[in-house]
Formats: structure tokens, sequence, C-alpha cells
């Protein structure tokens, strides 16, 4: 089958790789642009360690062909980091919090959990739980995570730049 250059914005920095038309997102994103952050679970679009921002929206990358996201705007785990290397609030707040333990859905967790702030900054647990709920964690029972987000909500909501 043959190759083609896909181009799309991935972690704020413009990308351009080839690959065939079956590729889904998440081998581009591992195989062709190095960003293993992004988990590859179940392959089947129900564990969410593969999830991405993909223009605005979390995606399961493992659902979504490479070519879909042609001219598209992508954040991965390893785009939600300043460039100095200073965490960003969710991912402070997992570590300060213990929101992993194996740490295998973790990236999905809160590369989703990022959306779901910027689509409601001051969500209820039940809300942050129904927020959540399609990415599967089979260590920590959800408190910790759940908590992490509360933490990283309050952070964010105190300091307006820290959202950037």
């Amino acid at each position: 089958m043959s190759k083609k250059a896909i181009s799309m914005t991935v972690n704020g920095r413009p990308v351009e790789a080839p690959a065939e038309p079956r590729t889904l997102l998440i081998h581009y994103l591992r195989e062709q642009l190095d960003l293993t952050g992004p988990h590859i679970g179940c392959d089947t679009g129900h564990c969410g360690a593969c999830t991405v921002d993909l223009d605005g929206q979390s995606v399961k990358s493992c659902m979504v062909f490479a070519i879909q996201a042609e001219g598209a705007e992508v954040t991965t785990i390893e785009g939600l980091a300043q460039p100095d290397g200073r965490l960003h609030a969710l991912q402070e707040a997992f570590r300060e919090h213990h929101g992993l333990q194996c740490g295998y859905c973790t990236p999905g967790m809160i590369t989703r959990a990022y959306r779901l702030l910027q689509e409601n900054p001051d969500p209820s647990e039940q809300e942050i739980r129904y927020g959540i709920s399609g990415n599967l964690c089979r260590c920590t029972g959800y408190q910790n995570i759940v908590r992490a987000i509360q933490a990283a909500a309050q952070n964010l909501n105190s300091v307006p730049e820290a959202a950037e």
C-alpha cells in the first residue's frame, strides 16, 4: 500500500510524516513521530489509554485514522507540560494526589481530564466521574484520580495563567 504524507500540528508544532491510509492515529503518533505518551491499550476504543485532544475534542486515537487528522491540531500528554519542563497543573496534581499506580491509563486519563476542565472548569465529583467514564483504570479505584482532577481544577481556577 502506498504511503501519503500526512500533515498536522502536534503539541503546537507542525509535523509531516508518511503513513499508509489505514494507519491509525495512535500508530502515527507513536511510530512516525516518536510520541510514546499515548498508550495502546485495547485497540478497540474501550480503555482510553490512547486518548488525545483533536481539534478541541477528546478522541481515542486507536479509533481515528491518521489521515482523518490531516490539518488538525493534536495535543498529547507530552504537549501539556510547559516548554521549560514545568508540569501542567493536572500532571502535577496526579503526582501530588497519587492519581496513578501502574501509570498505563495516566496519559489518556490526564488528556481527557484536560479537555473536561476546558469544557467545565469547576466540575463536581459526579461530573468528573462522568467526564472520565470512557477512560478505564484497573489499579486505583478512581478515588485519587478524582481528587487529582478536583485539585487541578482548583489550582487552575485560582491562577488564570496556569491554564495555558
